[in-house]
């Protein structure tokens, strides 16, 4: 393999500084926001507030292998094995003080909570918001079945209004329109430089992996509408061009080429890049971490706060199942893929349940469709043996159906 991206260190460094600082934010005077990771984040920025994101949260305890544990803990206090395994982690953790991050994540000022991701995220930040005795906002927004009305454009910009209110009755000061344009501009450049960087995956061979995207995914989430965000994404986005300009893979002597559904399963993002790098395969794409850049079309550049609400309305799950299967065609075209891999989750119902029936709607792609069943960070619902032999299968299907091709 072409070996780990130089701009891994310096991504790492970056998100230590920034839970330093989220650690000793109030010796700061700054107040600290935790918001769900598909929640409209610029305005937090412009008011000077630290974003914290207890799904990353999640997922590094899920990739600390501490998921089960943790999950186990808060099936203990009462709560459903079926309930997502981010909101366990989260719960257990901020009663526990246990996960990678010693201590815990640092207790909010308030909760900033977007449904569009899932309907779990309601209930898990209201007992996150008593358990803190601290405000709760939920930006609401309505599922779109086919397309965004009117209707729907006039609600979430009502919202939109509000949240600015509820930021200003809470830090005690005027929304600052002023830093928000700043903000605005290298949030737009940091999602165009993500989308860029996803594509270089478009190259034979490519340079890195839908693995690879995981982990680079972090500071797109966590920080956009900074300035870092943006030089960071130049400086990654050179390093995958200077591998096609050299033709070097991040998969060594790749032959296929396969695209990802769902979250990844963080405990075991590494026995899996191995597996299928082992049959010569590459994950090129996934339909997660598009997420961070597919709706910048829907963004107005001079009108940012007015069209904020589209932006975040239509991300990949708050569509119909129609809507999600035309966006996976789109990168099978895209990426010229040999073959589709969905991972059926057990902690994230709103990408799952539709899969079968995304499978079908994808009959006249013709690419062989590979369904895995795990859980982001529970380990406890993960079979390796049985995961195993389906992708040796699948990727035996896959060689077969090339060879024909061949021929």
């Amino acid at each position: 393999m072409a070996g780990r991206l130089k701009a891994t260190k310096k991504m790492k460094s970056i998100m230590k500084r920034y839970y330093m600082e989220a650690k000793y934010a109030r010796f700061f005077g700054k107040k600290i926001a935790w918001i769900t990771s598909g929640g409209p984040v610029e305005p937090l920025i412009a008011m000077n507030i630290i974003p914290v994101y207890p799904e990353n949260h999640g997922a590094m305890i899920g990739a600390s292998k501490m998921g089960g544990k943790m999950s186990e803990f808060a099936e203990g206090l009462g709560y459903s094995q079926d309930v997502c395994s981010y909101a366990k982690n989260d719960i257990s953790s901020s009663i526990t003080k246990e996960g990678p991050i010693k201590g815990g994540l640092p207790k909010p000022d308030m909760l900033i909570c977007c449904n569009n991701i899932c309907g779990t995220v309601l209930k898990w930040y209201e007992i996150q918001a008593r358990k803190f005795h601290v405000p709760l906002f939920i930006y609401d927004t309505p599922f779109v079945h086919t397309k965004f009305t009117k209707e729907a454009r006039e609600y979430v910009n009502a919202q939109t209004e509000e949240y600015i209110k509820f930021l200003e009755e809470h830090t005690g000061r005027k929304f600052n329109y002023r830093k928000m344009k700043k903000v605005e501009k290298l949030s737009l450049e940091s999602m165009h430089l993500w989308r860029k960087v996803l594509e270089t995956a478009e190259h034979k061979p490519s340079p890195m992996t839908a693995f690879d995207a995981f982990f680079h995914l972090a500071l797109i989430v966590t920080l956009r509408g900074k300035k870092i965000v943006v030089k960071y994404y130049r400086e990654l986005l050179r390093e995958l061009e200077v591998r096609n300009e050299n033709n070097i893979g991040a998969v060594d002597n790749e032959k296929y080429r396969l695209l990802w559904d769902n979250l990844p399963i963080w405990y075991r993002m590494r026995w899996l890049s191995e597996k299928f790098a082992s049959h010569g395969a590459a994950l090129v794409a996934d339909t997660y971490t598009q997420a961070w850049c597919g709706v910048i079309d829907y963004i107005d550049e001079n009108d940012f706060l007015g069209s904020m609400g589209e932006a975040y309305t239509r991300i990949h799950l708050n569509v119909g199942v129609d809507q999600m299967a035309n966006t996976i065609k789109k990168f099978i075209r895209q990426y010229d893929v040999d073959g589709l891999v969905m991972h059926s989750n057990r902690s994230c119902k709103p990408y799952s349940f539709g899969q079968y029936d995304i499978q079908n709607l994808l009959q006249e792609e013709d690419i062989p469709v590979l369904m895995i069943e795990a859980d982001m960070t529970d380990e406890r619902k993960f079979s390796e043996s049985q995961i195993e032999a389906r992708i040796d299968a699948f990727m035996e299907v896959i060689k077969q159906r090339k060879k024909e091709k061949v021929k």
